[in-house]
């Protein structure tokens, strides 16, 4: 039994890098990208080649397994193991040095692959491969695996393009591998040159046979390329500490020759007869995994033919070309670099789009990327379509149909003994037919524990062994990553869900029974753990919630591309724990209750949910909807249900409360004068759990409804015009009462009468309740104000959430029976009432309705005033959208009005960073400030004089003011003043 305590203290004592055997450490590498779970002793980031040699000569000594991982995105599990992982991703993860006179760049293993295209382009140059996770995948990933990407018909696999690699071994040698058998280690070349028959007869001649090891590199013919045949094999061999790879010339222009077919089948046997053409992608993918308004020509399939040139004109006379040489439904040919990526994101995204079918459900990896001669691709498909039907299976297939690989995502029952042994029986008749089509069972992703068992079926049982006497030579001691490709654990062990507690309530072992036995409603029904929330996508079943995230790890990016908004703590701090993939797979351990064992009491899980902003950005970004906020909040609600509080989940959390209270006793101008008392805005700050960097923003001393009582009769508008609610929210009403009356302004210009929200609850029955009389029932109500629970649901006071918005939907039910529109201004409140709401209260239908009749200002102008003109501002904008808007309520009909009113420009994504109560807690103010300085503050100070700085969130504006000294405006606030402007 290995000595825990004693292996720490050993890798300690031997590294410079951090080890980590807590649970966090722990938890966060359980699973890659895979549907499979294995639970390490510990883990050490090295910071050089020393470090790896130190740490393998420990783990060696003490026989302990060491698995190297990267971004952790492998879709075979290949980078999870039982002893001690290697994350090379922080501080191995450099540009040594690019040469473009040679076109090479020296590399480490933990350098993300986008960041080698970026250094790469100024001199014209890029690496050819690229995977669809290149914004967070590694080069020693890639290697591992022999990566591939959608540009391999031009530029090949990984091996295509390394050049020298620098490996240790096990037993601690130092090699420097190459052609011409360099850095072979001892014995190697007898093994292969004993075996000559066997690798120029055993190995399927195809553009993507990455399974098992590629030992026909050492072939003479083929240049006896010892780092050639090191590709691809998986972590097991040796540990990468440096390579030398080759780049390629990249085209000056590039055009997409989008490629419309009936169905897949079509498009795959259309595939082959393009290469011929030299496209530089030849990627296909079904209408299945196309979301609406995509912008593709008519047809069930597409293939994305992408051509470069030197110039525009010579890339698009290339893509006709091959558009007249293509027998097509329907074509599109798009020269727009932006559109160009807009639709490149269609098919990036489906490694997590497939993972959800459309009918919501799930579908797992594990057959993820078989590759047969293209040729044949189209036969393969119908056979593989008619297997998929015999074991009353789905899948949606898509991928590189010019090397004829396949990716698909099926609908497994990974979850019972039944869907597991299908699960077996399909993988082995799935295996034979690749075989029999003469293709390889991994075309791109690797082996690993999904499909190493099945090897002997593709290569016979002498060449397996073969394979295992190369391991042998490279791994006496078979410390490397056993298990993966040579003696593999069976595919049907280790999947990451059995841990997970099971639909008919049972607690997996070691979490708590009072924890996760649920009300006996919820164990009626099948669910295992008692949550506040609805989850109505998910079947109600948090562990389903947590299931979503698969590892694709679109969240581990450090950029934010155009108006994407997650993951903006990861971005700050570039640890796991803070991305929404690190905060799922420790929520997973946590229902899983082996590592982290103290269920929602856990420590581990709360402090990696700390720098959550709630900004909702996953809900849209991530490409299998993973909505952290929520989650955070049903952790948050039960973490304190027996706990005390933090003080600011008492101060920003039922803020409403504190500032309706302040609005009845008229006492907003003295409390606006001791907050600007230095000592005592200090004190108060502290005693609230504030930061002390935060300034306490200036309460208006005149709310917005009374602004509205007090308006002159005069001021109201044709009572003929469309009825719209505007909803007075915590922020409007107490903070910025001047958007409130801009927004009247506008929508009364456009025609529209504006009310507000009824605000008396009955007391004794209904007004028309049949028993109590209409004086009686006003005589008995009292005064109430509606509210969307935002800072309640952020904070996690969901017991509270819920008895604010049922308030609040006893005072909104005149307003829903007459079904009228409620423009709600704050994007985050317009948020909650549109998505929380319903899935706080999912068994009150009125929940549904009011959230159904939620618009935000543009969409209330664009559905209820279409023939309005906007004055014409004419200046140029910044700012950012909403991280809410974005992620929940959408932008469309913003920009739409934007145009209208003659402002011109992007805003930037990203999230400004304060986020609600998120950069007002003491603690939070370097990362609030380090989100704004991503995108925000920069386009702010860019702009042009003149230009609109548009925020129409509250948190945005208050950003703005207190980091920039700008003052941000709400879109109905620049209207209201073009109005004026204009009389």
């Amino acid at each position: 039994m290995t000595d825990h305590l004693g292996l720490e203290a050993e890798l300690r004592g031997a590294v410079r890098g951090e080890v980590g055997f807590d649970a966090t450490s722990r938890a966060l590498v359980t699973m890659d990208a895979s549907n499979y779970r294995r639970v390490p002793l510990g883990v050490v980031a090295p910071r050089d080649a020393d470090d790896v040699a130190a740490a393998l000569e420990v783990c060696r000594a003490r026989g302990v397994p060491v698995v190297a991982r990267g971004g952790g995105t492998s879709i075979a599990g290949q980078a999870t193991g039982t002893g001690v992982v290697l994350d090379f991703t922080r501080h191995m993860n450099s540009l040594v040095e690019l040469d473009p006179g040679s076109r090479t760049a020296v590399v480490q293993p933990g350098l993300v692959l986008d960041r080698l295209q970026e250094a790469a382009a100024p001199h014209g140059l890029r690496f050819g491969p690229d995977p669809s996770t290149h914004s967070r995948c590694t080069l020693g990933g890639m290697i591992g695996n022999n990566a591939c990407g959608s540009h391999s018909v031009a530029w090949g696999t990984t091996a295509d393009s390394v050049r020298e690699l620098s490996v240790v071994t096990a037993r601690g040698r130092r090699l420097r591998l190459g052609p011409g058998w360099a850095g072979a280690p001892e014995g190697l070349r007898e093994l292969a040159e004993g075996e000559l028959a066997r690798l120029r007869t055993g190995f399927p001649d195809l553009p993507r046979r990455i399974s098992g090891y590629a030992l026909d590199a050492l072939l003479p013919e083929k240049g006896a390329d010892v780092a050639r045949s090191f590709c691809g094999s998986e972590g097991t061999l040796g540990i990468l500490t440096e390579a030398v790879v080759g780049l390629v010339e990249a085209p000056r222009a590039r055009a997409l020759a989008v490629l419309a077919y009936a169905d897949e089948s079509a498009a795959a046997e259309a595939a082959a007869g393009l290469l011929p053409l030299r496209p530089l992608t030849v990627e296909g993918m079904a209408a299945d995994l196309v979301p609406a308004g995509s912008g593709l020509p008519g047809g069930g399939a597409w293939l994305f033919v992408e051509t470069g040139g030197e110039t525009a004109a010579e890339a698009h006379a290339h893509a006709e070309r091959i558009v007249r040489a293509a027998d097509v439904v329907d074509a599109l040919v798009v020269t727009d670099p932006a559109a160009q990526r807009a639709l490149w994101r269609i098919r990036e995204d489906a490694a997590g789009t497939a993972t959800r079918l459309p009918d919501g459900t799930e579908a797992w990896p594990g057959w993820e990327d078989c590759a047969v001669p293209p040729a044949r691709l189209g036969a393969y498909l119908r056979d593989f379509r008619a297997l998929l039907s015999a074991h009353g299976l789905r899948g949606t297939p898509y991928g590189h149909f010019g090397d004829g690989c396949i990716h698909v995502r099926i609908d497994f029952d990974l979850l019972t003994e039944a869907g597991i042994g299908r699960f077996r029986r399909f993988s082995e008749e799935l295996a034979d037919l690749v075989v029999a089509h003469g293709g390889s069972l991994s075309g791109e992703h690797g082996d690993g524990q999904a499909r190493a068992e099945l090897l002997p079926r593709m290569y016979g049982a002498e060449t397996v062994r073969l394979f295992e006497r190369a391991k042998a030579v490279w791994d006496p001691d078979d410390l490397l990553n056993p298990g993966i490709l040579v003696r593999p654990a069976p595919l049907d062990a280790n999947l990451r869900f059995s841990v997970l507690p099971s639909r008919r309530g049972e607690v997996a072992s070691g979490y708590p029974a009072d924890v996760a036995s649920g009300s006996s409603a919820d164990a009626a029904s099948g669910h295992p753990v008692d949550v506040a929330f609805g989850y109505p996508a998910d079947g109600g079943d948090f562990a389903a919630a947590v299931r979503r995230c698969v590892g694709v790890a679109k969240c581990r990016t450090t950029t934010a591309a155009g108006p994407a908004v997650m993951c903006p703590s990861y971005r700050v701090t570039g640890e796991e724990q803070h991305s929404t993939r690190g905060r799922a797979r420790l929520l997973h351990e946590m229902l899983a209750g082996e590592v982290i064992t103290d269920g929602w009491g856990s420590t581990e899980v709360r402090d990696a949910l700390d720098l959550c902003l709630s900004c909702k950005g996953c809900r849209s970004d991530c490409p299998v909807g993973v909505d952290m906020a929520t989650y955070k909040a049903e952790f948050l609600h039960h973490h304190y249900a027996d706990r005390r509080r933090p003080a600011a989940h008492h101060t920003m959390g039922r803020l409403p409360e504190w500032l309706r209270w302040t609005a009845r006793t008229r006492t907003a101008p003295v409390l606006n004068a001791l907050a600007a008392v230095g000592p005592l805005a200090r004190i108060g700050k502290r005693l609230g759990g504030l930061a002390p960097e935060r300034e306490i923003p200036r309460l208006a001393t005149r709310t917005f409804s009374g602004w509205w009582r007090g308006r002159k009769p005069t001021e109201s508008p044709d009572p003929a015009g469309k009825l719209v609610v505007l909803w007075p929210d915590t922020f409007t009403e107490h903070l910025s009462p001047s958007v409130g009356q801009a927004a009247v302004r506008v929508l009364e210009a456009a025609g529209l009468r504006v009310a507000l929200p009824p605000t008396r609850l009955p007391g004794r029955g209904a007004i028309a309740d049949g028993r109590t009389g209409a004086a009686t029932a006003l005589l008995t109500a009292r005064r109430a104000r509606v509210c969307c629970g935002l800072t309640y649901i952020s904070t996690g006071q969901l017991d509270r959430a819920r008895r604010v918005l049922s308030r609040t939907l006893d005072l909104m039910e005149p307003v829903l029976r007459a079904r009228v529109p409620v423009v709600v201004l704050e994007p985050s409140c317009a948020a909650a009432l549109r998505g929380d709401l319903p899935e706080l209260l999912p068994d009150d239908p009125r929940a549904a309705q009011l959230a159904a009749a939620v618009l935000t200002f543009a969409e209330t102008l664009e559905r209820h005033a279409p023939d309005w003109t906007p004055p014409a501002v004419d200046r140029p904008v910044a700012g950012q959208t909403h991280c809410h808007q974005h992620a929940v309520l959408g932008d469309t009909p913003d920009r739409r009005l934007r145009t209208a009113a003659g402002l011109t420009g992007e805003l930037s994504g990203g999230c400004c960073g304060l986020a609600g109560n998120f950069g007002f807690e003491k603690g939070h103010f370097e990362v609030s400030r380090a989100c704004a300085e991503e995108q925000l503050l920069p386009s702010v100070r860019q702009a042009p004089p003149g230009t609109v700085v548009l925020a129409d969130g509250f948190s945005c504006r208050t950003q703005l003011e207190q980091l920039a000294g700008v003052r941000g405006r709400h879109l109905a606030e620049v209207l209201a003043e073009a109005l004026e402007a204009s009389t």
